[in-house]
């Protein structure tokens, strides 16, 4: 079967949440804040590829998330960043929004790319929000 138009529903990662912990250490009572911050969430790209003809990959699967950024942990590590999610095509694919009718990317050439979801961004972790006054901050940034 041919199938020249579809609909598909893409979701990018969420972006990791900071961490807020603080350091601790033999002979040091009140060890300040050391939370890393969140990864960031995964993308999702189209690629044109030649070997293809048809949108009938996308028959029967019309859902695609990309994987989030992982959390923040302590002594300021950061979490992994989510991977991106790259969907093939076939050339001379129109990409359009489906609530506005706008045209999102026009791929023609192969191995040409469009990003159409942008990952979300990772939280900041307490050590981004400690101040002279205020030393032990316990809140963290979530992620986006």
């Amino acid at each position: 079967m041919f199938l020249d138009r579809v609909k598909i529903f893409v979701k990018a990662g969420a972006g990791g949440d900071g961490a807020a912990t603080f350091r601790r250490e033999a002979h040091v009572p009140r060890g300040g804040p050391d939370g890393g911050d969140g990864g960031r969430g995964g993308s999702i790209h189209l690629r044109v590829d030649a070997g293809q003809t048809t949108l009938a990959d996308y028959r029967h699967k019309h859902h695609f998330k990309a994987e989030p950024g992982g959390r923040g942990e302590r002594a300021r590590r950061h979490g992994a960043a989510g991977s991106d999610l790259v969907l093939t095509v076939p050339p001379g694919t129109a990409v359009l929004d489906d609530e506005t009718g706008a045209l999102i990317a026009d791929l023609v050439a192969v191995g040409q790319t469009a990003q159409i979801a942008k990952g979300g961004r990772g939280g900041l972790g307490n050590t981004h929000f400690k101040t002279a006054t205020h030393q032990a901050p316990k809140h963290a940034q979530k992620g986006l």
